[in-house]
């Protein structure tokens, strides 16, 4: 599995969506989970999965913070 052309190309189009949908820096480069894992298919599904949770977290904080409320002067 470690050299699985159809594993490897899920895993590039996931991703892709992440990249495209996702905010800015909740993934990191391809380049450095080559460099933390090596080329393999497991260290690139955890990158996916932890930019999966960073995502949930900052969408799940922002709908928890209220907006200030208005100023109301009479």
């Amino acid at each position: 599995m470690k050299n699985d052309p159809d594993g490897r190309a899920a895993l590039q189009m996931t991703r892709e969506t992440i990249e495209d949908h996702c905010p800015p820096g909740v993934l990191i480069s391809e380049e450095a989970v080559n460099c933390i894992d090596g080329p393999t298919l497991y260290g690139e599904a955890e990158a996916i999965s932890a930019a999966i949770v960073a995502t949930v977290e900052r969408l799940q904080l922002r709908s928890t913070v209220k907006p200030p409320a208005p100023n109301i002067k009479a």
